[in-house]
């Protein structure tokens, strides 16, 4: 998914929504930060949201926008709509979140998660498509492995799960501390 094309997901789900302000969870997030993303970084072809102000109405975006719908089979792209429990997130996500916010999305606001809030609900989730993709995340440099070891730390989950996410951050980022001196 482009950042066009997310913006176009977001105008889509305002509309639909009747609310100017949408929280997008999913991967995709990555473009309100990092708008000309590594390819690699790209390849969902689902933006997951939810409407911020009317949260309730994610299965509205689902059933006229999602997968499968008039709109998906068109552009080849759909926002799926979540809850807003669908992502674990550290304390203070919702300080850091990245508008998108253009003539592209009729000055609706896609709100993104930030690039380390991306990282550690994809960590939690821990499903193969979430680890490849933090992979990615390390391997661009485009988060730091001492802030994401704060924002797990930030994190309300119990400690097995907390141990776990800790051992995958250290496997995925022992390459690119290797080759840099300063740890992060």
């Amino acid at each position: 998914m482009t950042r066009t094309q997310l913006e176009h997901i977001i105008r889509a789900a305002a509309d639909i929504a009747d609310d100017d302000e949408l929280i997008i969870v999913g991967s995709q997030a990555v473009l309100g930060q990092f708008p000309e993303a590594p390819a690699d970084l790209l390849v969902s072809v689902e933006a997951d949201l939810y409407p911020r102000n009317r949260p309730e109405r994610a299965d509205l975006i689902d059933g006229s926008i999602g997968e499968g719908s008039p709109f998906h089979d068109t552009f080849g792209y759909y926002a799926q709509g979540v809850g807003e429990e669908t992502a674990v997130l550290p304390a203070g996500w919702q300080e850091r979140l990245v508008p998108i916010r253009n003539p592209n999305t009729r000055g609706a606001t896609g709100w993104c998660l930030e690039i380390h809030d991306l990282c550690i609900s994809k960590l939690l989730a821990g499903r193969n498509k979430d680890l490849v993709f933090l992979e990615s995340i390390a391997r661009h440099g485009l988060a730091t492995l001492r802030t994401l070891r704060a924002r797990l730390r930030e994190t309300d989950i119990p400690e097995p799960v907390r141990s776990l996410a800790e051992a995958r951050l250290t496997r995925m980022f022992a390459g690119r501390r290797r080759g840099r001196r300063d740890g992060t």
